[in-house]
């Protein structure tokens, strides 16, 4: 709940970042054109890059220096604004105002030249330099060269007595002040006239700025707007999941209380710390929880599983101590004790030293952990009658719907207990079919039914085929499926032992003798019946009891489980291949 709440929040908040970046690009009126450039705003902007009522157009050259375009096309490079004495100094970018060849007048624009009264000039180009030269004659040192002199003279002057008759006239420039003429890189200082409103269509500064103020006000309500909405609505999710959890803490806490005559020990967390000795031997780690090794006393020894709190939302809690509370069999893990302390939730089994029955199994070539086969029949059997017990032996059906390896449990003479009943479901005897609404289990072990419906109705005969993939795995000595096979194929045991089976060949590497071939072949056989596709086709685990009981020699070869799904392929001593992406896909039901 609270991870929607935080989204939630990110979402307006972002919302509220967009509205903020387009309205303030419309109140934004200070920019500029680099680090070189004089800081540009109002009654100043930068074409296509700040509003319109910003005031005067400014561009930005491709090198970063600021244009000032006047009315007779001349683009000045803009030093320096002065905002307070309303003063724009600029120079030409060639450096010589004179070489332009230009109108200089500013007519009728806003600006106004300084200090200075413009004037009109004729230029001649003279190819001897003279000191007889009139003082009304000024040298242009920006166009002069080494044999070449440049004479500007004010054209309303007579030249008929001046060495001038001698020099080529150039062409007439109007509009430059006086001092324009000597200087090289010349600055020009003008003045902006004051805006308003009626004088020009860009907005004057009063108007801007009651605009801004008025902007500024809208943008203050919206932003108070969104903060308050993100406020109660933190607010109001805080609340939702501090509620759901404490919800979820009184079905616990209620739950408890119905079952508290069941026996198990209430242990608080501290209990927990003291027996774990610190959280401090760690067995392994599941899907819901991680398990530690603890004592109870120096002669009683106990695992304790602690639960993710993220998971599950208390139903894996509940499932497996309402479950495990009505169960007392020696096939079953017993289940000594729990904790519910506050949002701490853990359960505390007997400890089993040979841990999983997963190690025994998937190491064909080892007889370091082979069990043999006297006591592989043993340990099926054991599971067997367990199963049974869960399906017969109870006042409601127990269905587990996680049969499989890493779920059972050898104690010191290797007697399997079934473990782990998050998954569990309670159903009634006299009903053949229970709804569920997703797929539960393990990949791998899970019934066809699980997945979808056209495989049939699920019951108890879902715990029976993960029951026979997990012999199966015994017979193979090895996993059902084979994460490690090249080219991302998968190696799937159960057709492989079927056209073993089939073709009367040793099911596995430890054969020896006929005792051991006759036990094999039993387990194969009664795995294999324990698969059927259709649900109708496999046996109960009451039959599956006395299959295990017997010598095998009266049972019955099973179906080919595989004839409608995959075609036959190689020989039996091959094991074939199918890809991941022919397993079933899981397709929720509706309740």
């Amino acid at each position: 709940m609270m991870n929607y709440s935080s989204e939630m929040v990110t979402c307006l908040f972002y919302f509220f970042i967009v509205f903020l970046a387009g309205h303030g690009a419309s109140l934004n009126c200070t920019g500029s054109c680099g680090n070189r450039g004089p800081n540009i705003r109002f009654p100043f902007r930068i074409m296509e890059k700040q509003p319109g009522h910003c005031g005067f157009d400014l561009s930005c050259s491709e090198d970063n220096n600021t244009l000032l375009k006047l009315p007779t096309g001349l683009s000045l490079h803009v030093e320096r604004i002065d905002y307070r004495h309303r003063l724009i100094y600029a120079r030409d970018p060639q450096g010589c105002f004179l070489r332009q060849r230009l109108n200089f007048s500013l007519g009728d624009s806003h600006f106004q030249i300084q200090k200075d009264r413009p004037y009109d000039w004729t230029l001649f180009n003279c190819s001897l330099s003279s000191e007889r030269w009139s003082v009304l004659t000024h040298k242009i040192p920006c166009l002069s060269t080494f044999n070449h002199e440049v004479y500007a003279v004010e054209s309303s002057t007579t030249i008929s007595d001046s060495d001038l008759l001698s020099c080529t006239k150039m062409y007439n420039i109007y509009g430059i002040p006086h001092s324009m003429l000597h200087a090289e890189n010349y600055v020009l200082t003008m003045s902006w006239s004051n805006l308003t409103c009626e004088s020009s269509e860009t907005e004057c500064y009063l108007q801007h700025t009651k605009d801004v103020r008025r902007k500024l006000l809208i943008t203050g309500v919206i932003l108070g707007f969104f903060l308050f909405a993100i406020v109660i609505t933190a607010l109001y999710r805080a609340y939702s999941n501090d509620k759901t959890q404490r919800e979820y803490q009184a079905r616990v806490e209620m739950f408890l209380d119905d079952y508290r005559s069941l026996n198990p020990t209430r242990y608080s967390y501290a209990d927990l710390k003291r027996i774990t000795n610190q959280f401090g031997d760690e067995l392994g780690q599941g899907a819901y929880g991680t398990v530690f090794k603890g004592k109870l006393t120096n002669e009683i020894d106990v695992a304790v599983k602690l639960l993710n709190n993220s998971i599950g939302k208390g139903e894996e809690f509940i499932n497996e101590v309402g479950t495990m509370a009505r169960i007392h069999h020696v096939n079953v893990v017993r289940l000594i004790g729990f904790c519910a302390d506050g949002f701490r939730r853990a359960l505390v089994y007997e400890y089993l030293p040979n841990g999983s029955l997963q190690k025994f199994i998937t190491s064909a070539d080892s007889r370091n952990h082979f069990l043999g086969w006297e006591r592989l029949n043993r340990v099926a059997l054991g599971i067997a009658k367990g199963i049974e017990y869960l399906h017969q032996g109870c006042d409601q059906r127990i269905l587990h719907f996680d049969i499989k390896p890493q779920n059972i449990l050898l104690d010191n003479e290797f007697n399997p207990k079934i473990a782990d009943f998050g998954m569990a479901k309670l159903c009634s005897k006299d009903k053949s079919a229970i709804s569920m609404t997703t797929a539960r289990g393990t990949v791998g072990y899970i019934a066809p039914e699980v997945f979808s419906r056209n495989f049939g109705s699920v019951s108890y005969k879902s715990d029976v085929y993960s029951f026979g993939m997990l012999v199966l795995e015994m017979v193979g000595g090895r996993k059902n499926v084979d994460d490690t096979a090249e080219n991302g194929d998968q190696i799937y045991f159960p057709e492989w032992i079927y056209n073993l089976l089939e073709k009367e060949e040793d099911l596995r590497f430890h054969i020896d003798g006929e005792e051991d071939a006759k036990i094999a072949k039993k387990l194969a056989i009664v795995g294999l019946w324990c698969i059927q596709w259709n649900p109708a086709e496999r046996p109960s685990m009451k039959t599956v009891v006395h299959m295990l009981e017997g010598e095998g020699e009266n049972l019955t070869k099973p179906p080919d489980p595989f004839s409608s799904s995959v075609p036959k392929r190689t020989s039996a001593g091959r094991m074939p291949a199918r890809r991941l992406h022919q397993e079933l896909a899981a397709i929720s039901e509706i309740e």
